[in-house]
């Protein structure tokens, strides 16, 4: 029998403290996702896995829909934290773009499921919801795009392939990991995140 909770955020149930409801719900909708598909997981599903009744999940969720936007949201959020800081932190611009070429590579490992979910269903959210995903994946590419005009602006880069054209490639790449990597592979997130930097700037050097 599944025993659902809808105990208030942060409140310990039994012996071992639970994540905080919403929390818990977002985490079990991005494992289902993954593995089921958006269209092969009900909302009966994510509330059981959960452990809560669906008046609680709709307490924090409107719909399905909102809990898929909510996958990409909590990333690209996540990310671009990351690269604001790097960018706006020391170092050449060839340091910055290295430590935020690694970074993305990094946490998109470290959130796999997330990314197997970003790179299948993103065409199953509504059409206003499809157009919030792109305007915060924009705002991602802006930054990181700068960072490499930065470097073709000091001379370390080549300025004879479009920007533009750079991070598109890049980011492709990275927004294919979760169809092949595989966290009991040979590499670490750390070292895939390296070799794909690693050819990145090689690529750009001048």
């Amino acid at each position: 029998m599944v025993v659902r909770s809808e105990e208030p955020a942060g409140i310990a149930v039994g012996k071992a403290a639970r994540p905080p409801v919403k929390e818990r719900l977002l985490r079990v909708a991005t494992r289902l996702f993954a593995r089921h598909g958006f269209e092969g997981t009900s909302v009966q599903d994510i509330v059981d896995a959960a452990g809560v009744t669906k008046g609680a999940m709709y307490h924090y969720y409107d719909s399905k829909d909102d809990l898929l936007y909510e996958v990409y949201h909590k990333l690209l959020t996540m990310q671009t934290g990351h690269l604001e800081a790097i960018a706006a932190g020391p170092g050449t611009a060839e340091e910055r773009l290295r430590a935020a070429a690694v970074d993305v590579v990094q946490t998109s490992l470290d959130n796999l499921d997330d990314m197997i979910v970003f790179f299948r269903s993103l065409h199953m959210l509504p059409a206003d919801k499809q157009a919030q995903v792109r305007t915060e994946r924009r705002a991602y590419q802006d930054k990181f795009r700068a960072l490499v005009d930065e470097g073709v602006a000091a001379g370390t880069f080549r300025g004879d392939v479009p920007s533009d054209v750079v991070v598109h490639y890049f980011l492709s790449v990275v927004n294919q990991l979760g169809s092949w990597y595989h966290p009991d592979g040979q590499l670490s997130p750390t070292q895939v995140g390296e070799l794909f930097t690693e050819l990145l700037i090689g690529g750009l050097r001048a």
